[in-house]
């Protein structure tokens, strides 16, 4: 079987643009469609994953999930041949309580009988939320009742837990997980963004191949749109990138939010940066640190790469232009080598330097360099 996970899962989530009321087989379809026509599937966003509200509540008389008939006539499995057919992967989403968020069936108590329904219907990705769970619940155990239930299916899906807390790394990957969230939902905004990367930049050490630390589903691109997009209020372009930016250093997941099928170019730009892409795909699987500062508290990020190289994201959050320093020396370089930066935003050659370099980073914006030793 594949071995699942053995790099950051790729794709697009319904839930940041489409919430809980608008979401149906319409949207995923065209989105599947989008992905492929746009680039977005051959750059390697691969799995669409539809949310929570495609069920309704109660079960039928097998005691199977029922699917909203409304949104899914044609139904899930029609759904998954779909996507399969166009080379890409299915997501579903479930819940771990008696009822989900959205106040729909949960899987508490069926844990079998919806992994085998599932895989019947071609599922490559199992999202599986937390909430309205019966007192009294352990809740490793009811993770890891679902991972053993996916496992017995014959069926290779991706365990995707959404339980949003940091202290879960402890044990998401022992039930059978291969990502994990760290905190409660994304918001479409600046501050948001920063406040769930730093969480992610607390834990780095436990993320590598078949298990990662979820950042949550991308908001670039929402603009300030969609479910999500209002509760946020939108960011800039440049907050947008260093998102994109840190998510890939920080080697989560990328799942985009946004409304594919309405991709502006400007945002095209930002997720189709092969450059940044390559970083967060790298086969070593080792997710960035934070570097010591030379002064004013500059934070920035080193990611150590599989052919030796190393990449480097100096991220300026705070509201005033800076000049950052960065010194390799703390990455096991010495301060005489010679090396050549690549600018990976603006895919430039920036020649060959030694004893570290220095960049002026607006507020709110990131630098990011993929670094060579000559």
């Amino acid at each position: 079987m594949e071995q699942l996970a053995a790099l950051p899962p790729m794709g697009w989530n319904a839930w940041n643009y489409f919430g809980y009321s608008d979401v149906n087989e319409k949207v995923i379809y065209e989105t599947a469609d989008a992905m492929i026509a746009q680039g977005f599937r051959d750059a390697g966003y691969n799995y669409v994953c539809v949310d929570d509200t495609w069920m309704v509540r109660g079960r039928d008389e097998n005691g199977d999930l029922r699917v909203n008939e409304e949104r899914f006539p044609s139904g899930m499995k029609a759904l998954g041949d779909y996507l399969h057919e166009r080379g890409l992967r299915f997501g579903m989403y479930a819940g771990a309580g008696v009822l989900t968020y959205a106040n729909m069936e949960g899987s508490y108590g069926h844990e079998r009988r919806d992994a085998q329904l599932f895989a019947s219907w071609g599922v490559d990705l199992l999202k599986y939320d937390f909430g309205y769970v019966a007192p009294g619940c352990d809740i490793r155990n009811l993770f890891c009742r679902m991972g053993q239930a996916l496992r017995e299916t014959g069926r290779n899906i991706l365990f995707s837990a959404c339980y949003g807390k940091g202290d879960v790394t402890a044990w998401m990957r022992a039930v059978g997980c291969r990502m994990w969230r760290l905190c409660g939902d994304l918001a479409d905004s600046w501050e948001s963004i920063m406040r769930v990367a730093k969480v992610g930049m607390s834990v780095g050490s436990v993320a590598g191949p078949c298990g990662w630390n979820d950042l949550d589903m991308m908001v670039v691109g929402l603009n300030g749109q969609g479910y999500v997009g209002k509760i946020g209020g939108g960011c800039t372009r440049d907050e947008y990138q260093t998102h994109f930016a840190l998510w890939c250093m920080l080697a989560s997941p990328l799942l985009m939010g946004h409304d594919v099928r309405n991709t502006t170019p400007e945002t095209a730009e930002i997720l189709l940066n092969r450059e940044l892409i390559a970083i967060n795909q790298d086969p070593l699987g080792v997710q960035a640190s934070c570097l010591p500062t030379c002064s004013n508290n500059d934070l920035i990020l080193a990611k150590p790469l599989a052919n030796g190289d190393i990449a480097f994201c100096m991220v300026n959050d705070t509201d005033y232009n800076k000049k950052m320093i960065l010194s390799w020396q703390p990455c096991g370089w010495e301060v005489n080598d010679r090396v050549k930066l690549r600018d990976v935003l603006k895919h430039e050659d920036l020649g060959e330097f030694t004893c570290g370099t220095y960049a002026q980073v607006p507020p709110h914006c990131s630098v990011v360099y993929r670094a060579t030793r000559l």
